[in-house]
């Protein structure tokens, strides 16, 4: 089942406010990784910034789509 939010009047996918949230935690992860310089071992690190929003967005949604 596909859920909409109303905001404002305005009807806006669940799956955007998940890939926001995925976005915070992919960025936050990515600036800890950067903090204790982790990122320069990996051998491309925008893939892995990608990678990472996409088990975060997946993870998001399995964890919505049980409620």
């Amino acid at each position: 089942m596909i859920a909409e939010i109303d905001v404002w009047g305005v009807f806006v996918p669940t799956l955007l406010f998940q890939a926001l949230a995925a976005l915070l935690l992919q960025n936050a992860t990515s600036r800890l990784l950067a903090r204790f310089d982790l990122h320069r071992r990996l051998w491309h690190p925008t893939l892995f910034d990608a990678a990472l929003f996409v088990l975060f967005l997946g993870g998001l949604t399995a964890l919505t789509a049980r409620m």
